[in-house]
């Protein structure tokens, strides 16, 4: 963060709940979305509101806003998926909703895409129709970040299953994996873990509250994947990602390692040197 801001050219698609866009934290934020139902106004109540602009302060905040504000450089495109006033209030998106944000983000060049959300109950489907869209991301090379979620389940979901998929689980500041943060055996192998202790990030009518959990652990490894590649732009996806998680074949535990951001980005410049 005191390298670098992001670049502009860099799209970070956010799906979530509609954002507070006239929040004076994101005053000079570069923020672009789809329809009128993917952001809100300032004095929003509801729970996908105030998540969604919390997980966009935490990348694209002004840096003394006092959210985290790691990438604000960058562009943020928002495509809610709770586009109707029942979704928003129920707080839970539909599988074929969550399909469509996914492929309207990759066809409007989003780089990276930021994903923390409760499912509804699905079909088969609209499951399948998950994995299609996620397939569709991973053919246009778009880097997918999943929170894992805060159940405390062993467990995974389509979404964090999928091979293209990075998801995230929360960690604390005494080094250990958050109490209520799910695991398993595909995150563990394929996933990484951030700190999200302590966080502040946007809230309600204009000032900040705090964030944590795995929503905000997905920001925070959304960010740094997002200064990283602002940096070294011309890494592959897959070399980024690959950096990141190091070696997962060594990988035994549903647990899967913090993220070294720092130690990723010297092992991709030493090549390009």
């Amino acid at each position: 963060m005191a390298r670098s801001t992001g670049s502009a050219d860099l799209r970070v698609g956010l799906v979530d709940g509609p954002v507070m866009v006239s929040h004076p934290g994101l005053s000079s934020a570069r923020i672009e979305w789809f329809c009128p139902r993917d952001v809100t106004e300032l004095d929003a109540d509801d729970v996908a509101a105030v998540h969604a602009t919390s997980t966009a302060g935490v990348l694209v905040a002004g840096r003394k806003s006092g959210a985290l504000g790691i990438c604000p450089g960058v562009t943020l495109v928002t495509r809610s998926v709770f586009r109707s006033p029942a979704a928003r209030s129920a707080g839970a998106a539909t599988w074929v909703e969550l399909a469509d944000a996914l492929v309207e983000l990759a066809d409007a060049g989003t780089h990276i895409v930021n994903m923390s959300l409760t499912l509804a109950t699905g079909t088969s489907e609209g499951r399948r129709a998950v994995q299609d869209a996620l397939d569709y991301m991973a053919a246009h090379d778009v880097i997918v970040v999943a929170a894992a979620g805060n159940e405390g389940a062993i467990d995974g979901t389509a979404v964090t299953r999928h091979r293209t998929v990075l998801p995230v689980v929360t960690y604390n500041l005494q080094g250990w994996p958050g109490q209520m943060t799910n695991m398993g055996r595909s995150i563990g192998q394929r996933g990484i873990g951030a700190v999200a202790d302590g966080l502040m990030s946007l809230g309600q009518h204009g000032g900040v509250r705090p964030f944590g959990g795995t929503s905000a652990a997905a920001a925070v490894v959304t960010g740094a994947v997002a200064l990283i590649w602002s940096e070294l732009p011309k890494t592959a996806p897959e070399e980024l990602i690959s950096a990141l998680k190091g070696d997962p074949s060594r990988r035994t535990s549903v647990v899967p390692p913090l993220m070294n951001a720092w130690r990723a980005f010297e092992s991709l410049l030493a090549p390009q040197r």
